[in-house]
């Protein structure tokens, strides 16, 4: 009888575990949506989740420390006219979140430092270029400035969000709606699921495709795809038995799965979530209690089972911290938030360990919040792998991070000289914006006056 040779792994015990009911976010009414985003989106300062508005679309931004019971008065970034569909903080900048959204639209926020303290309804930028609801949104991980939008209208769209511009549009790639678009580690591609059952890998600034492959999974309910650090790809999906599934792929030979296996019969599309410093993979599905993990090798069955978080309560979606948002020594490998109807609990994965020494293999260098390169350079061709960061002795958030800069030109109706507006760059907050606008209104009133009172002296 042979016996299994049990595999080695540091993650083999890995232990999810939900935080206190004081540390929870309680009263929140979680968006009823039937979309499939994560509903939730993470940074060390801030937490923000897509909640049911009347008359428009809003999401809750709190800070990380305002726990318990949320007031129902509570301020909301509010300014879509329809449902909010996807929500993504800047990687580069903890203050600033994007929101895309059912009526066409996306738009990009200034959270004050301490949070809102009340509604906030204009964005510092507005996107218009899609013609159907958009549902997916991905800054890109190292360019400053660079978010790529893709909605229902089967069209990707890459913006300079300081200049408000679409700078690629790709509107022939995909022939049905778009379901997920990611980006690689230093942002160099693109990675789509499709209606159209065709995953698809793109060339960002060309817009063409490199490689793709047709039904990675047969069922016909939403794929979802993310990249590995090393190329390869990791799917989730159904089989033509409706059963789940997670496949990994190589892209240089895209006929046969490295590895396919079943999971159960679950009915909610499994969402991934890498994390490249551990290769562990995370999949928690929509209207699931549980969150499984795997990690991801170089040597087959690639794709190692290691453990199973499980709640009570299902998910209806998830948000992810970055790695500089974990507490280090406590060994926290991985933090989700995760919704329920009326509540968000983060849920906490930790390696446990004797020693409260740092741990030097559970925390390579990891990304942090410096961009690389700015969003012209980028769309110029210039690549730049991210800027990465020690975790050794925490990382601690400065109290500014870097400034969302807008061009000048974003405020007004007409274009004036191109190399003008590139050199003089506003920076601004919303609240501040307003003001300025009421005093120049003042301003104005008052010079109309005294001109006309001139005139009527002579």
């Amino acid at each position: 009888m042979s016996r299994k040779v049990v595999r080695s792994s540091k993650f083999r015990h890995v232990f999810g575990q939900a935080v206190k009911a004081d540390q929870c976010y309680d009263d929140i009414r979680i968006s009823q949506m039937t979309w499939d985003s994560n509903f939730c989106t993470v940074n060390p300062r801030f937490v923000a989740m897509i909640v049911d508005a009347s008359g428009g679309g809003a999401f809750i931004v709190l800070p990380l420390n305002k726990t318990g019971r949320i007031d129902m008065s509570y301020p909301t970034v509010c300014g879509h006219t329809g449902p909010v569909l996807d929500i993504e903080f800047c990687p580069h900048n903890d203050n600033i979140i994007a929101s895309a959204s059912e009526d066409c639209s996306v738009m990009v926020w200034e959270i004050p430092d301490n949070g809102l303290t009340s509604p906030l309804t204009e964005p510092v930028v507005k996107l218009d270029g899609h013609s159907k609801r958009v549902g997916t949104l991905s800054w890109h991980p190292t360019a400053h400035n660079v978010l790529m939008t893709a909605g229902c209208d089967n069209v990707l769209i890459l913006w300079n969000v300081a200049r408000g511009e679409a700078m690629v549009r790709m509107d022939t790639v995909h022939t049905d709606m778009i379901y997920s678009a990611v980006w690689n580690r230093d942002g160099s591609q693109i990675l789509t699921t499709c209606k159209d059952k065709i995953i698809r890998i793109l060339d960002p600034r060309k817009g063409t495709v490199i490689a793709e492959k047709e039904k990675p999974h047969e069922g016909t309910r939403p794929v979802r795809a993310v990249f590995m650090s090393d190329g390869k790809i990791l799917s989730t999906g159904f089989s033509r038995m409706s059963e789940r599934q997670v496949a990994l792929w190589d892209p240089k030979n895209f006929t046969e799965p490295l590895t396919l296996q079943e999971l159960d019969t679950g009915s909610g599309v499994l969402l991934p979530f890498y994390d490249p410093d551990t290769s562990v993979v995370y999949l928690g599905g929509k209207g699931d209690s549980s969150i499984r993990y795997f990690e991801v090798t170089d040597e087959a069955p690639y794709v190692h089972y290691l453990s199973m978080y499980s709640g009570k309560d299902s998910q209806k979606g998830m948000g992810y911290m970055p790695k500089r948002g974990l507490e280090v020594n406590k060994c926290e490998i991985a933090r989700f938030y995760k919704l329920h109807e009326r509540k968000c609990e983060p849920i906490i994965m930790t390696v446990p360990r004797k020693s409260d020494l740092f741990q030097e293999d559970l925390y390579p260098d990891t990304i942090g919040p410096e961009p690389s390169v700015e969003a012209d350079d980028w769309f110029a061709g210039k690549e730049a792998p991210p800027i990465l960061i020690s975790l050794k002795d925490g990382f601690v958030a400065t109290t500014k991070s870097r400034e969302f800069k807008v061009h000048k030109s974003l405020l007004k109706t007409t274009s004036g000289s191109g190399a003008g507006q590139a050199n003089s760059m506003l920076t601004f907050d919303v609240q501040s914006l307003n003001k300025e606008l009421k005093d120049l209104r003042a301003e104005v009133e008052a010079l109309t006056k005294r001109v006309k009172e001139l005139e009527s002296k002579h």
